[in-house]
Parts: structure tokens; sequence; C-alpha cells
């Protein structure tokens, strides 16, 4: 069921699907909400699945100014209050998992478990080249993000430009900071992911305190999209996996 909700300057775009826990999915930079859409299903059977278009992204429009971590974090816990209605499990892939972590460690009480794919946690994790669009992935993301745009299908250049300034410069977490969210995390990465080195994606789950590693075989940076069964079941697993032992939280 789609829906609109004003948060701020910020109108933003959401799919909701499915009844139980509330369930937030954030989406990797550049893309939408769609991206998700193979996992939906699986997920949807167990929880009330939220899936918002993030401030310039899919069919939420931009606004003037930079896009940050920070900012993004912000319309999150603002969609988590205002939407879902107090606290919910957050699962990012990429720039949503950076999202998802600020959420996290600004607000613990609204996270109830965090699952980080794919992302980093300091700037300089990226690979050499990871943050620069070559020409056919470029094309690819102006026709996905034109489909469905309020900006038209000619903006996706200016979107490009905020999100390379970003990824320059965020984010900024140390592997102590890490520790500010207390609750269980699951940090997921595909085996052939060339974007982000595993000793950066070590060393995230080991500044997280109540962690696990899931590494996704036969998967790149598109986790998601590359093993949805999987990634569904891993993350169903872990969100449910207290629910039967006696004194368990999930």
């Amino acid at each position: 069921m789609p829906g609109y909700a004003q948060l701020g300057e910020v109108r933003t775009y959401y799919e909701e699907d499915g009844s139980g826990p509330p369930l937030v999915l954030l989406h990797p930079g550049g893309a939408d909400s769609r991206v998700f859409e193979e996992v939906v299903a699986e997920l949807a059977g167990r929880f009330r699945v939220f899936r918002p278009d993030r401030r310039g992204h899919g069919r939420t429009p931009d606004v003037e100014g930079p896009i940050g971590y920070e900012l993004m974090a912000r319309d999150t816990i603002a969609f988590l209050e205002e939407v879902v209605g107090g606290p919910a499990f957050l699962v990012g892939h990429s720039d949503g998992a950076l999202v998802a972590l600020v959420v996290a460690l600004r607000r613990p009480d609204l996270v109830r478990r965090l699952v980080f794919a794919s992302g980093v946690f300091h700037h300089e994790g990226w690979a050499p080249g990871a943050i620069d669009l070559d020409e056919e992935t470029t094309a690819f993301f102006v026709e996905f993000h034109g489909q469905v745009s309020p900006d038209g299908p000619g903006h996706f250049p200016v979107i490009a430009a905020k999100l390379h300034r970003m990824h320059s410069e965020e984010p900024t977490l140390s592997v102590a900071d890490l520790a500010g969210y207390p609750g269980p995390s699951l940090v997921m990465v595909g085996d052939d992911d060339h974007e982000i080195p595993m000793e950066h994606t070590l060393a995230l789950r080991g500044g997280l305190p109540r962690s696990q590693l899931a590494v996704v075989p036969g998967a790149g940076h598109g986790l998601f999209n590359d093993k949805p069964e999987l990634c569904a079941r891993l993350v169903v697993d872990f969100l449910t996996e207290g629910d039967a032992r006696p004194g368990g939280s999930p």
C-alpha cells in the first residue's frame, strides 16, 4: 500500500505491506524502495514492512541543499515516530545501512534490531574507485530514477553529485563509536563484494557489541538482488531468533 508523509521539508513516499512487528527497509543510494521487491513477500509474511524512499530518491522529491547521512537519519527518525509509531527493526543496504546505523546510534530506543548490509562506517572504507559511477552505471540510474522521480527524468545528475560529495566526505565514524548501539545487529556482505574490503566489514562487526556476521555466497554488493531468497531467510532468522526461547528479546 503506497502513501506519503510530510516529514519536515521532505514529502516522503513509502510502501507498506504485511502485518506483524514493524520492519523498515532502507534502500541503497541512487536507488529506491523498488530494489527490495524480490524480498518483500517473504518479509511481509512475518512483519509489517515499510519501504520509504529517502529525500531525492524514487518518488520522494529532492530538496534544496546537500544530502548527508545525518540528514537522512533525522528523516528516518521522523518516519519511525510519525508513520511507524515507535521502535522497529531496521534493515539497511549500502547507503541505507549507514542511515540505519546512524539512527541506531542516535536513537537506540527506536531500533529493536539492526541489519547492516554492504555498507561502510567510514568513507575511507570504500574500495578505490567504488564511489565513481561509470557511464553504463550512470545511464542505468538515469533511466531507473527517471521512471518515477517527481523531479523529472533529467534530475539524476544533481542527485549523483550530492551523493558523490557525501561518499567522499562521510561517514566519519570510528570503531569506538559503534559501541553506541547496544542492541543485536547482523552484518551482511556478499563474498564477491568488490566495493568494500572484507577487513572493513570485519572491523565493523567487531565494533558492534552484539553482532553476528553473514557472508552471502555468490553475491556481490547488490546481495538482496543477487540472492533474494537466501538474504530474506537470513534476515527473518535473525529478527526472530529469540522468539522461541524463554526470556528471549527479539
